[in-house]
């Protein structure tokens, strides 16, 4: 299911949080990709055939979360360009073009932080690709893309058909699951969350509507950080607001327990992670992280990690 939070409109950082929230465990890694990495839209390897798959040579380092092997569901680059795939249940990439160099939807957000460095110009990289429906651990990867940059500016990519459909502005800074965008957009409508106050009625349920809706009252009433500290923490708390409980036996109604939570710094590239499962926040400082000779990982079901795990990462290859 899942929740993203953009919080650019302070005088510190530029911040956004993430949940991930799945029936299961997405098998998470943190990896860091050198610049320069050869790619192919079809891999790994027997992933997708397809006749004319999209390869590209990465122009930025990035910094990000893997789901199942098979992509990138989280993470940003070095230029500042972050993203972050949420589900939804409607989304639809149309038929296959085969004019158009195509891309497996666990590879997409990879490609655009591979090649990068504004929102501006990953909505420009979109024009000249067609994004591939696959499906991983019999569950289609029916995906909806948020992103930002350093700058503040923000865009969400749905699919409900051949073209995407997008919004783009700083202003779109809040992101659940179904229903579509548009839809979720109205709810803000109805009720205005730009002046909360202890007597607004708030939606309590764990339903991606419910979620919208609290994030979006939680985040107007961040108070005005005076640190990067503050900040973050700040983010941490509404992610940790609208997560599912874990455990919980939400997944017969169609929700599912939060795995993870992530706080992205966009303007000091540091990525801060937390498991469900596990009370320890860890996080990276991209800038330091030692990426000559190839991927490096981490592995964040490891337990004994707190803190600052920058100097924790082993080299490792991986499939794409």
């Amino acid at each position: 299911m899942c929740t993203r939070v953009l919080w650019n409109t302070n005088d510190v950082i530029v911040l956004t949080g993430r949940t991930m929230d799945w029936p299961e465990s997405t098998q998470p890694v943190i990896v860091g990709f050198p610049r320069g990495r050869d790619r192919d839209g079809s891999n790994p390897a027997g992933l997708v055939s397809d006749p004319n798959p999209l390869r590209w040579t990465s122009q930025y380092a990035s910094l990000v979360t893997t789901i199942y092997g098979l992509g990138t569901v989280d993470g940003l680059n070095e230029a500042g360009l972050a993203g972050h795939g949420l589900y939804l249940e409607s989304t639809d990439f149309g038929p296959r073009d085969p004019a158009k160099p195509g891309v497996q939807a666990g590879l997409w957000l990879q490609y655009l932080l591979d090649q990068a460095d504004t929102v501006a110009e990953a909505l420009r990289l979109m024009d000249e690709i067609q994004v591939l429906k696959i499906s991983a651990h019999g569950r289609d990867a029916n995906l909806h893309l948020a992103l930002e940059d350093a700058g503040g500016d923000s865009a969400i990519i749905e699919f409900g058909g051949a073209e995407p459909v997008i919004h783009h502005g700083a202003q779109y800074t809040l992101m659940t699951n179904d229903p579509t965008y548009d839809e979720q957009l109205k709810l803000l409508s109805l009720q205005d969350f730009s002046h909360p106050s202890r007597d607004m009625p708030l939606p309590g349920n764990v339903n991606p509507v419910d979620r919208f809706q609290r994030a979006a009252y939680y985040s107007a009433l961040l108070p005005a950080p005076g640190s990067q500290r503050e900040a973050i923490a700040g983010v941490m708390a509404i992610m940790r607001n609208v997560s599912v409980p874990f455990g919980a036996p939400y997944a017969n109604f169609g929700v599912y327990n939060t795995e993870y939570r992530t706080v992205t710094d966009l303007t000091n590239r540091m990525y801060f992670f937390e498991l469900s499962t596990s009370p320890n926040v860890v996080w990276i400082e991209m800038d330091r992280l030692k990426l000559d000779d190839g991927p490096v990982v981490v592995d964040p079901y490891d337990y004994s990690l707190v803190g600052d795990v920058t100097d924790r990462f082993t080299p490792r290859e991986l499939p794409f």
